[in-house]
């Protein structure tokens, strides 16, 4: 089978086709990123007719590369920059008769779902408990559990994006913005250290997203892995060595660094500030960083269900 999956962050649009059959590792074939910031075209908490409209040609781009793979199944997945404007059904509505999709908006507990799947996937079941940290554009995702789905899953409103968004107005940000944002973040997560713990203590802390792999480019390290993969782990000590020197670069500036993309560097800080203070609030020296995410969860979703409980594909599927 051959499936796409276009993901509408707050961030970016992003096309990913895969091979992939059921019971199989989906194959990567072609990816397609839009670079937008959504979070730039709200406005008194509605997205904006000019960002509707980039919405909607960004949506098009992707859908016009896509069409020469002949799907066998595209999925269109949006999450907290559209599923918490104050005009979002009507922002659905216009992009579901223009682009001529079926757009599915995801809960921010849906979103920490399914990345914990993927992160699940990815790591296996030796990894044992896990608990995930992921941060999006426009959300932090927190799940923890022992199976395949985790047992307390939970989305707080401090992704990379809207915390540069809401706490930050200047290029470098101030001291006094910065210490803001590191207070409110500290002060929302530590209201949900309580329920997290709740599923148990984890073996292993794991972090997804491409803001959590661009700070662990930075700060990380590689070990070996299984097989000839790599592993991907960043200390709290190297993050918070790097947090207040890149927080002293201008966003241009910062592209010069390992990591540091030209579509990230605007919100680096302050992920990795909301970062930071999550593993503090947890007490994470270390995280694995896994190279699947929400993205890899959704298409995993869709092959499970052509599968039955003999492991046999669905007839008529």
């Amino acid at each position: 089978m051959r499936l796409g999956v276009l993901d509408i962050g707050s961030n970016t649009v992003h096309l990913l086709i895969v091979d992939a059959k059921p019971g199989g590792r989906p194959k990567p074939e072609r990816s397609h990123k839009k670079v937008l910031r959504l979070m730039r075209y709200i406005e008194d908490d509605a997205i904006t007719k000019e960002g509707q409209d980039a919405l909607i040609e960004a949506i098009d781009e992707c859908i016009e590369i896509a069409k020469p793979d002949e799907l066998d199944d595209f999925l269109v997945m949006a999450t907290s920059a559209i599923r918490e404007a104050s005009n979002g059904r009507k922002v659905v509505e216009r992009i579901e008769r223009k682009a001529g999709v079926k757009l599915d908006i995801l809960s921010g507990d849906d979103e920490a779902r399914l990345t914990f799947l993927a992160v699940r996937r990815w790591f296996g079941w030796s990894a044992g408990h896990l608990m995930l940290i992921d941060i999006g554009g426009g959300s932090l995702e927190l799940a923890s559990g022992s199976d395949e789905f985790p047992d307390v899953a939970l989305s707080l409103p401090f992704g990379a994006g809207r915390a540069t968004r809401q706490f930050f107005t200047s290029d470098p940000p101030s001291e006094s913005e910065i210490r803001a944002l590191r207070m409110a973040a500290r002060q929302s997560i530590g209201e949900v250290v309580g329920r997290i713990r709740s599923a148990g203590r984890p073996d292993h802390v794991v972090g997804s997203s491409k803001t959590i792999r661009s700070l662990a480019r930075l700060a990380g390290n590689l070990q070996p892995g299984v097989g000839d993969a790599e592993r991907t782990v960043l200390l709290r000590e190297q993050l918070d060595d790097w947090a207040p020197r890149i927080a002293k670069m201008d966003a241009k500036s910062r592209t010069q660094l390992p990591g540091i993309t030209e579509d990230r560097t605007f919100q680096i800080v302050g992920g990795a500030i909301v970062l930071s203070e999550t593993m503090r609030a947890f007490k994470v020296d270390q995280l694995d960083v896994s190279p699947w995410a929400l993205r890899e969860g959704r298409l995993l979703t869709t092959l499970d269900l052509l599968v039955d409980r003999r492991g046999e594909p669905l007839t008529g599927a």
